[in-house]
């Protein structure tokens, strides 16, 4: 009798219920491109039921998959509203080789 396995997504989606993995999750896909950070993000949501965090964030659940497309562009609003919901939040950090926007000083 064949061993019954989990699809691949299930298994993600129910990693990506505990906030520290969904933040990971994130991370890793805005390294790799904004659309792909939006994807990731969707499947947050999704993880965490998009009904449910269309409730929190205070707009229709059409509205959440609108903005979380491969083309969407959320307001910011709506897109802090987004991370609070799935538990996770913004940090910001230096650039690997930040601009200077101030001349050199010579001595």
């Amino acid at each position: 009798m064949p061993k019954r396995t989990r699809s691949y997504r299930e298994s993600l989606l129910e990693d990506l219920r505990d906030p520290a993995e969904a933040a990971l999750y994130l991370n890793a896909a805005i390294e790799d491109s904004p659309e792909m950070f939006l994807i990731a993000l969707k499947d947050v949501a999704e993880a965490k039921e998009i009904a449910k965090v269309a409730n929190e964030v205070g707009v229709a659940r059409e509205t959440v998959y609108r903005m979380l497309r491969k083309s969407g562009n959320p307001r910011y609003g709506n897109f802090i509203g987004l991370l609070r919901a799935v538990g996770v939040q913004m940090r910001f950090e230096p650039a690997g080789d930040p601009v200077s926007t101030n001349p050199p000083v010579e001595p």
